[in-house]
């Protein structure tokens, strides 16, 4: 059980760890249909992730009759959205493709403020992960395999892998070397498995709560994507392929959660 801890914990990591390698074999940003193309990509995966893997669970491991069953992913998914929300609003920070901080006034440097915007992003995904491992570790007590988890682990790890590229090819654009890059784009991954090992934590000590856990950690990655994927990927021309992506991404998380789980 320690080592599919680790793995499902690390995998997103690593995921993130090799799309950042890329500014070493990249010269240029990544061309922008490609990116529109990934950020749809990523959309879909967590989409998907977040309603087969997080809110549906959520539900059916309610303890509650009928109506009153919906009322712990109703709940866990506004709480996730507003926890988020406040999150944006309470850390400087600075999207791609953008020149206006958001967030209060802040002295940071322009990579700094990049990377706390991605380390926002990646959040809700570590607790993901870590809210499925709980529910795979208590199986007996609740409807997660083993598998389903690594299915959600596996499908964030490869929406991960052009994340990477996205984060760490602008950072170059940025003037800086590949090296730190490189650095940057993975360390933005890092609070993933810290985020998973904090969910982790807080489901052993509060297992009544995990069907509120989980669709707190559907809603904030939905969250990310309304707030940030969807209109980075929508905006200017060529945003059909971005709506591809984001068919593909989907498919690929639902089809494994399916036969994983």
């Amino acid at each position: 059980m320690t080592e599919f801890v680790s793995v499902g914990l690390l995998l997103p990591l690593l995921g993130t760890m090799l799309g950042a390698s890329f500014v070493f074999f990249m010269k240029h940003e990544i061309p922008t249909l490609l990116q529109k193309t990934l950020l749809g990509f990523a959309s879909g995966v967590m989409v998907a992730a977040s309603v087969w893997s997080l809110l549906i669970p959520s539900i059916e491991m309610s303890m509650g009759e009928g109506a009153v069953s919906v009322f712990p992913a109703a709940i866990g998914l506004l709480a996730g959205v507003f926890f988020l929300l406040l999150l944006d609003q309470l850390t400087p920070h600075l999207h791609l493709g953008s020149d206006t901080p958001e967030g209060p006034h802040s002295r940071l440097s322009r990579t700094a403020m990049l990377s706390l915007a991605v380390t926002i992003h990646n959040l809700p995904e570590g607790m993901a992960v870590g809210v499925v491992i709980v529910g795979a570790m208590q199986g007996a007590m609740h409807e997660i395999s083993v598998s389903a988890a690594m299915a959600v682990s596996l499908g964030i790890a490869i929406q991960n892998i052009p994340e990477g590229a996205i984060i760490s090819m602008p950072m170059r654009a940025e003037g800086n070397s590949r090296w730190r890059s490189f650095l940057i784009g993975s360390l933005s991954g890092v609070v993933e498995p810290l985020g998973g090992i904090a969910v982790i934590l807080l489901a052993s000590l509060l297992t009544p709560a995990l069907p509120y856990l989980l669709a707190f950690a559907g809603g904030a990655m939905l969250y990310v994507v309304v707030e940030e994927l969807i209109p980075e990927a929508s905006q200017g021309q060529h945003s059909n392929l971005s709506t591809i992506g984001f068919a593909v991404g989907f498919v690929l998380m639902m089809v494994l959660d399916v036969v994983l789980g």
